[in-house]
C-alpha cells in the first residue's frame, strides 16, 4: 500500500548538490512528490511503499554526496496527493532554521578533466563547476541557496547549459554557479599602463551598479577600441578565445619577472615567479614585507604536481593527503635542502607552504606557467584580501605589473585556509576558503542570539543561536585602514544570511580594542570577556570535558584582570568559572606596545629584571633605564610571547622583527638537539604559581654556545616549567586534564614538548585541532564563555 512522509533533513544539505541527488534517489526507489529548500534545510514530500520509504531515508544519509553533511532525517505522515512523478520545487524564500552556508569548493576531477579535453564545450573555460564544485560563501547574496540569490543571477544560462540544468541525469541538474563560454565569466587582462589610463574593467562598473548585462551591452559605447569584444558576449558570441589571449598575456607576464594580481574565488593574489629571486625581491620591497613567508602555488596538472612537490619538499602522507583534499588549503611543509625555490620565500625558516590549484582559473594559470608560483594574499599588511578590481589597481598600483580580472563578482572575501602538523596532527593556522564559515557547536545554549567580535589579531566573527554557533573566514588585522568597513561588512552579511538579528554583542574586556569601541557603538546589550578566559573557553567548548580542566593560554598580550598585561597563564575550572592559578614571572615592556616590533626592548627589560647587563644591546640603554625604572610606558607583563622575542635578541636571532611572531619563528627553525635544559623555579606568590625563567637568562647571552642549542634550551626548559606547574596544581585540584591554547602554542616544537611532558607524566593533553590555537578561536570562546557565565559561579 502506498503511503506518504514528509521528510525534513537538516545539516550541510544546500549548495551541495543535495536536492538533486534526492531526485534521482526518489526515481530510483520508484517513489513520487518533491524536494525543496526550506524550514532550515531540505523538505522532501515523498509517496511510495513503505519499504522503499524506509530504504530512501537511510540512503540520505549513508549515500549522500561527498560535500553533503545531513544529519538524521525526521518524517511524519503526509497528505497522499498521487504525485505523477518526483521534482524539485522552488525553495520556500523564509526558513525558520537558518541553514548551513557551505564554504567555496575545488574544482572536481569530473569538470578538471573536462576542462582538459579539446573536444569538450568548456574545454580550457576558466569557470567550469557542477553540484560537487566551484563557489559557494564567496557567491551566495541569500537564503536559499538559488541562482537567482547568488552573483551569478547577471549571468542567463545560454540553451545548452540550461538542458543541463534541467536535466536530472546530468551533473549539472541544479547547479546554481552553472556557466560557459557562451554565457559566464571571462577573463580581462590589463597591464599597468592600462590600469592607469583607462577607465577599469567597465563590466565590474555594470556589476556594481546593479545593471543586467544585457543592460549594460547596449551602454557600451562603440568606440570601445581593443575591448569591443567585451560589447558583443551579451549576444552569445562564443568568447574563448578572449579568455585565452588574457591567460596568454598573463602567463607571458609572469615569465617576464612581472607581479601579476590575478582574481579568484574569494580575492585576489599576487603572482611571480617562485624561483626567481629577483620577482620575489621585488614583491618583498613593494608591499613592504621583508620576512613573512609566502606561500607557493605548485603545478597539478596532468601529474605535473607530484613531481614539482618532490622537488620542493618533503611532506608526510597526511600532508600530502590535505594538500590535495577538496579543501585545498596551503600546508606548511618541511623543505627539502636541494629546492631551486628563491631563499626570499621564507628566509630563516626550513619550512615553506605550499598549495595545490583549486579554481579552474588557478589549474589553467599553474599549469601553463608550468613551474611553482608565488600566490600571496592581494592585499596591504595585516588588511582582509581585497576583491574589487577597480580598488586592486588603484590601493595596488604600486606592487603589481598587471591585473588579470574577471566579471564574476565576489561577494564577500575569503582568504586561503593555512594548515601546519603539530603534535600529532595537522592542525588550522587560519581558516578561510575551502574552510570557513565553520559551525561549532556550544555545550550551552545562549539565551537569544549573540554577535562575538573576536580579537584586534587574527580576527574573526561569530554568531550565536540556540547552541549554533557560525565562525568567518579570518578577516585579519582590524587595526588595518580598511578592516574595519570589512568588519561592519561581514556582521551585517552573516546576520543576513542566517536571518539573525543579533540581541547582544560579547567583545575583548580591553577598552582600548577596535571591537570594543564598535560595541560601544552598536546599540546591543554589551557583555565583556577577558582574552584568556576566551582562549581557555574556545577550548573547553572544542572537547567539552565534564570536569575541570588546566589551560596553559601562552600569546602575544592580552587585557589582564589585575590590570596588567597577561600572556602567560595558566587557568583552572570552565566556562563562566576560570581562576588564574599560575603564570610566568612578570617584566615590564619598555615602550608598550613598541616592544612586540623591537625584541631588543623586551630583552633589555628582561635582563633588569634579573638584574643582569646585557652587553649585546644594539642602543645605548642609559635613557631607557631611567623610563623602565619609573614604569613610563613600561607595562608589566607575564607574556610568553614578548619572553620568546627578548630571548631571540638574546640570542641574536631578531633584534627587529618585521611581523608578528617573526622571533618566535625564527627560534623554531633554529633549535636543535633539546636534551639540555635549565630549570626554572616555580615560586608560590599570592596564589599563583609562577615560573621564573631569569635563570636562562645567562645561557641565553653565553655566545660561546651555538645559537641552535641556545634556542633548544629555551624551549626545553620553558616545557620543563609547564610540567612543574602542572603537578603542582594537580597535586592541591586533583584535575588531571591539560589543554595548551594561545597563539606562542602555533610553535611546534614547544608544543610537542609539553604535550610529550605532560603525557609520559600521566595527563590528558587537549590542543585545539577544529579552530587555530591563536586569537581566530577568540570569537568561539567569547560566546562559549558568555552561555555559561550567567549559569556558572563567579571565578574566585
Amino acid at each position: 500500500m502506498r503511503t506518504a512522509q514528509r521528510i525534513q533533513v537538516r545539516g550541510r544539505v544546500q549548495g551541495v548538490g543535495f536536492r538533486p541527488f534526492v531526485c534521482r534517489l526518489a526515481r530510483e526507489f520508484s517513489l513520487a512528490g518533491w524536494v525543496k529548500n526550506g524550514g532550515g534545510g531540505v523538505e522532501i514530500h515523498a509517496e511510495g511503499e513503505p519499504a522503499a520509504i524506509q530504504r530512501f531515508m537511510e540512503a540520505l544519509v549513508s549515500r549522500a554526496p561527498p560535500l553533503a553533511g545531513p544529519q538524521p532525517p525526521v518524517r511524519r505522515p503526509a497528505e497522499f496527493r498521487g504525485c505523477a512523478g518526483f521534482e524539485i520545487l522552488l525553495s520556500d524564500s523564509g526558513n525558520e532554521t537558518p541553514v548551513h552556508v557551505p564554504p567555496d569548493h575545488f574544482v572536481c576531477p569530473d569538470c578538471l578533466d573536462e576542462m582538459r579535453d579539446p573536444a569538450a564545450r568548456r574545454y580550457r573555460y576558466p569557470f567550469i563547476n557542477c553540484t560537487q564544485c566551484g563557489p559557494r560563501y564567496t557567491l551566495i547574496d541569500r537564503l536559499p541557496y538559488d541562482r537567482p540569490n547568488t552573483a551569478m543571477a547577471d549571468f542567463p544560462l545560454c540553451e545548452d547549459c540550461r538542458r543541463e540544468y534541467e536535466d536530472i541525469h546530468d551533473r549539472r541538474y541544479h547547479a546554481q554557479p552553472l556557466a560557459c563560454p557562451c554565457c559566464g565569466p571571462v577573463l580581462e587582462f590589463r597591464r599597468q599602463d592600462e590600469a592607469a589610463n583607462n577607465s577599469l574593467s567597465l563590466w565590474d562598473q555594470a556589476a556594481g551598479s546593479g545593471l543586467g548585462r544585457t543592460a549594460f551591452a547596449r551602454r557600451v559605447p562603440a568606440r570601445m577600441g581593443r575591448k569591443h569584444w567585451v560589447r558583443v558576449r551579451a549576444v552569445g558570441i562564443n568568447e574563448s578565445q578572449p579568455n585565452e589571449e588574457a591567460l596568454a598575456q598573463c602567463i607571458e607576464a609572469l615569465r617576464r619577472g612581472r607581479i601579476v594580481a590575478v582574481k579568484g574565488v574569494g580575492g585576489y593574489h599576487l603572482l611571480c615567479d617562485a624561483r626567481s629571486d629577483a620577482a620575489v625581491g621585488r614583491l618583498r620591497e613593494r608591499k613592504r614585507r621583508p620576512d613573512k613567508p609566502l606561500a607557493v602555488l605548485i603545478p597539478w596538472f596532468e601529474g605535473e604536481g607530484i613531481d614539482w612537490l618532490a622537488r620542493l619538499a618533503e611532506p608526510r602522507p597526511e600532508e600530502l593527503e590535505l594538500l590535495a583534499s577538496p579543501l585545498r588549503p596551503i600546508v606548511i611543509v618541511k623543505r627539502s635542502a636541494d629546492s631551486d625555490l628563491s631563499g626570499l620565500i621564507a628566509p630563516g625558516l626550513d619550512e615553506i607552504g605550499l598549495m595545490y590549484p583549486y579554481s579552474p582559473l588557478h589549474h589553467l594559470l599553474a599549469g601553463d606557467y608550468g613551474a611553482p608560483l608565488v600566490a600571496t594574499s592581494a592585499n596591504l599588511s595585516g588588511e582582509p584580501v581585497l576583491t574589487d578590481g577597480a580598488e586592486v589597481e588603484r590601493r595596488l598600483a604600486h606592487v603589481a605589473d598587471a591585473f588579470l580580472h574577471h566579471d564574476r563578482p565576489i561577494r564577500r572575501p575569503a582568504d586561503d585556509s593555512v594548515y601546519r602538523r603539530s603534535a600529532g596532527s595537522l592542525r588550522p593556522l587560519r581558516l578561510g576558503r575551502g574552510t570557513a564559515p565553520v559551525e561549532m557547536r556550544l555545550p550551552c545554549p545562549v539565551a537569544e542570539p549573540t554577535l562575538a567580535l573576536g580579537a584586534d589579531l587574527k580576527n574573526t566573527i561569530a554568531l550565536a543561536f540556540e547552541d549554533r554557533v557560525i565562525v568567518s573566514p579570518h578577516l585579519g588585522n582590524l587595526g588595518a585602514p580598511r578592516s574595519l568597513d570589512v568588519f561592519e561588512q561581514l556582521i551585517r552579511e552573516l546576520s543576513r544570511l542566517y536571518g539573525i538579528e543579533p540581541k547582544r554583542v560579547v567583545c575583548d574586556a580591553h577598552p582600548d580594542y577596535f571591537s570594543s569601541r564598535w560595541a560601544r557603538t552598536c546599540g546591543l546589550e554589551i557583555h565583556r570577556v577577558l582574552h584568556h578566559h576566551a582562549h581557555a573557553s574556545a577550548l573547553h567548548g572544542e572537547f567539552a570535558p565534564d570536569d575541570d580542566i588546566l589551560v596553559f593560554a601562552w600569546d602575544g598580550t592580552g587585557f589582564g584582570g589585575d590590570g596588567t598585561l597577561w600572556g602567560g597563564e595558566t587557568l583552572l575550572g570552565r566556562p563562566g568559572g576560570w581562576r588564574r592559578v599560575g603564570s610566568l614571572r612578570p617584566f615590564r615592556l619598555i615602550g608598550g606596545e613598541k616592544a612586540s616590533a623591537e625584541p631588543w626592548r623586551c630583552a633589555l627589560a628582561a635582563c633588569w629584571e634579573a638584574r643582569l647587563d646585557w652587553f649585546g644591546c644594539p642602543v645605548d640603554p642609559a635613557p631607557f633605564r631611567h623610563v623602565w625604572e619609573r614604569g613610563i610606558n613600561s607595562p608589566y607583563t607575564s607574556s610568553a610571547g614578548r619572553l620568546f622575542d627578548a630571548a631571540a635578541a638574546l640570542i641574536g636571532v631578531t633584534l627587529n622583527q618585521s611581523h608578528e611572531g617573526q622571533a618566535g619563528m625564527r627560534l623554531e627553525a633554529l633549535a636543535g638537539d633539546t636534551g639540555d635544559f635549565v630549570e626554572l623555579p616555580l615560586r608560590r606568590e599570592n596564589g599563583l604559581y609562577r615560573v621564573d625563567w631569569t635563570p636562562l637568562l645567562p645561557a641565553l647571552m653565553d655566545g660561546s654556545r651555538p645559537a641552535a642549542g641556545r634556542s633548544a634550551m629555551l624551549h626545553a626548559s620553558l616545557a620543563q616549567g609547564v610540567l612543574s606547574q602542572a603537578r603542582a596544581i594537580r597535586g592541591e585540584s586533583g584535575v588531571n586534564l591539560a589543554g595548551f591554547t594561545g597563539g606562542v602554542f602555533q610553535n611546534r616544537v614547544l608544543a610537542e614538548l609539553t604535550t610529550d611532558l605532560l603525557r609520559a607524566d600521566g595527563f590528558e593533553v587537549a590542543l585545539p585541532a577544529s579552530l587555530p590555537v591563536n586569537d581566530a578561536a577568540i570569537a568561539y570562546g567569547q560566546l562559549v564563555e558568555t552561555a555559561r557565565a550567567s549559569r556558572a559561579p563567579s571565578p574566585a
